[in-house]
């Protein structure tokens, strides 16, 4: 099959973007042309465990640029992201299946009495598929379809121990949703989407969960159902199975009944950014809103990290956790600083933004630590919606390949650099294929942490 230049480059087993740095075109490019909004149904996107709804911002923007009215489309921020340890035993700031159940769910009643639609589709990725399943067999006739990207619907591991856990293909969860011949819900449209074996959830070995050796009962096929459509993508990870474009593709195809007209982004001439800034108490990540923070947006050279003058934006959030809006130009490249109480100051160091966005979430770098005694500086790569994978990508951190990222089954997707006190104020460039982001390291000893966050 072959694909358009600006479409997806399978080169030496990675994929990556072509058409420029960031996969969109030039401003030149007008805004295409509106599809019928009624042959697509509105769409909610499910993010998964420990997430937030930004992990959706490309996947919306492709949709716009494809014609899908940003008002028919909406990503659930749930309260509590993270799966309870024992789904049956509460925990503070962590949430049961049946918690996300009715999140879900009012999220949809929102969607449809906003939309007029009697119907939508949904889109979930990891344990948002979880959540998605979980409506659908329990009453949710209003779905018509559902996409489920990287999923483990039959466990990360089938296991007798632990049975009361979300993720246990053995416990009583996953057994009840998948009784039957068919493992989907009749009168709703099921795709699965999965990796072709490096997806660190679906792996034979119990390495990724903590039981190096031990058989996990769950292959790379585990994403799949019986009843559904079944896809695997090639080398793409856990996250990639939603975020990446090669995943869009099959998205909006399913969903659509077409292909999509594009897959780069059309950017706009104006963009507008806002968000929520959330917290993590006693160290869990919630979604949670964090009033008295202080979100300053500076426009920063590409090629240096350094401020093109003071902030050109500046907000304080209230009782909702709400920033912005700010409006930048979609050329900038952006420093974002999260002043977030009781948190470490973050420095966000961002490529250009082609296109608003009002989910914009932000949430304070993890606090300094044991391992960071010493250093001047923590400078740390971001790959939110991927992980990095050696030697899949091109993964560059101050000009070298970083020693805390894992060869072979992509799993991480931070890395960290520590500079001594001397380099604690200069640029690191992180280079992650064709994205390329200066960052500046800021003094650790003022509490202050640099992320370099990668938007592809």
């Amino acid at each position: 099959m072959s694909l358009s230049r600006r479409s997806i480059l399978k080169s030496a087993g990675a994929l990556s973007l072509l058409g420029g740095p960031f996969g969109f075109q030039a401003l030149a490019q007008a805004a295409p042309a509106v599809p019928a909004a009624a042959e697509i149904p509105p769409i909610l996107f499910v993010h998964g465990n420990g997430d937030h709804a930004a992990l959706w911002i490309t996947t919306l923007w492709r949709m716009e640029s494809n014609g899908v009215p940003h008002e028919r489309m909406f990503a659930i921020n749930f309260t509590d992201p993270l799966a309870r340890s024992d789904d049956k035993v509460e925990q503070p700031n962590r949430s049961s299946t049946e918690d996300q159940r009715r999140e879900l769910g009012e999220a949809i009643k929102e969607l449809r009495r906003r939309t007029g639609a009697p119907r939508v589709a949904l889109v979930g990725n990891s344990r948002g598929g979880n959540s998605i399943r979980n409506y659908v067999k329990n009453g949710g006739g209003d779905v018509s379809h559902a996409v489920l990207c990287g999923v483990p619907n039959h466990g990360v591991y089938d296991w007798d121990d632990g049975l009361g856990g979300e993720f246990n293909g053995r416990g009583p969860f996953l057994r009840g949703l998948n009784e039957g011949e068919n493992e989907v819900t009749a009168g709703t449209a099921f795709l699965t989407l999965r990796s072709d074996g490096i997806d660190k959830f679906a792996q034979a070995d119990g390495r990724f969960v903590g039981k190096p050796g031990t058989p996990t009962g769950v292959t790379a096929e585990g994403p799949a159902l019986k009843g559904a459509t079944n896809l695997a993508l090639g080398a793409i990870d856990h996250r990639e199975t939603a975020y990446h474009p090669r995943a869009f593709r099959e998205i909006y195809k399913f969903i659509a009944g077409r292909e999509p007209s594009r897959l780069d982004i059309v950017p706009e001439a104006q963009v507008r950014l806002s968000g929520l800034v959330t917290g993590t108490p006693t160290g869990v990540q919630t979604n949670r809103p964090v009033s008295g923070a202080t979100v300053d947006v500076y426009r920063v050279s590409a090629g240096t990290g350094e401020r093109n003058g003071g902030p050109i934006h500046s907000s304080q959030t209230g009782a909702d956790g709400r920033w912005g809006p700010a409006q930048v130009d979609p050329s900038w490249y952006l420093e974002i600083v999260l002043t977030s109480p009781h948190a470490t100051t973050t420095h966000f160091y961002r490529s250009p933004f082609p296109r608003s966005s009002d989910i914009l979430h932000l949430r304070a770098a993890r606090p300094l630590g044991s391992a960071d005694s010493g250093a001047g500086a923590v400078v740390l790569m971001s790959r939110p919606r991927g992980y990095f994978g050696l030697p899949r990508d091109v993964v560059l951190v101050d000009g070298k390949e970083p020693k805390d990222v894992k060869p072979g089954v992509p799993t991480d997707s931070v890395t960290t650099l520590r500079l001594p006190a001397e380099e604690a104020s200069r640029a690191v460039v992180a280079l992650f294929n064709q994205e390329r982001i200066v960052a500046r390291a800021w003094p650790a000893a003022e509490n202050r942490i640099a992320v370099a966050e990668l938007t592809y």
